[in-house]
């Protein structure tokens, strides 16, 4: 499989929500419009700071996405990247989908200025933590989410 990674552009559009669904259904997240059109409103944004990354086959077809943005470290002084999402359909798995992904995050996380990316997954993602494993650095940070009361 080739593939080519850049940027969305308007076309993209429902190709990019078909992929996001996808997403949402495998982490048994509920998607509905506005969600979808908020998200990609940041996209589209170039003020916003939030970015995406396609992959896209030799035929043009979204098979794979990443969402990521700038996040403060105080204790360095300076911005770092954190990758919020990322996923690849099941007919892209294994097909260099995610390598391609990543070395164009690691460009775009370099003309930054960022030193490194940052992620969360699931602990019961086993498929997407074996590829962590041989892309990056596994840290020793256990992460708490506090609801905040209406």
């Amino acid at each position: 499989m080739s593939i080519h990674i850049s940027a969305p552009t308007l076309k993209d559009k429902a190709q990019w929500e078909a992929l996001y669904y996808g997403y949402a259904t495998f982490y048994k997240v509920p998607m509905n419009q506005e969600i979808l059109d908020n998200v990609w409103a940041w996209i589209m944004d170039v003020d916003h700071g939030f970015y995406c990354l396609l992959a896209k086959d030799e035929t043009g077809q979204c098979v794979g996405f990443m969402h990521y943005r700038a996040m403060p470290s105080p204790l360095r002084g300076k911005m770092v990247g954190f990758l919020d999402d990322l996923f690849v359909e099941p007919k892209g798995r294994g097909n260099g989908v995610v390598e391609a992904l990543y070395e164009a995050l690691n460009r775009s996380a370099k003309d930054k200025g960022w030193p490194f990316m940052r992620w969360i997954t699931a602990d019961n993602n086993y498929r997407g933590r074996g590829v962590y494993d041989k892309l990056s650095q596994r840290t020793h940070w256990i992460t708490y989410q506090m609801p905040v009361d209406a």
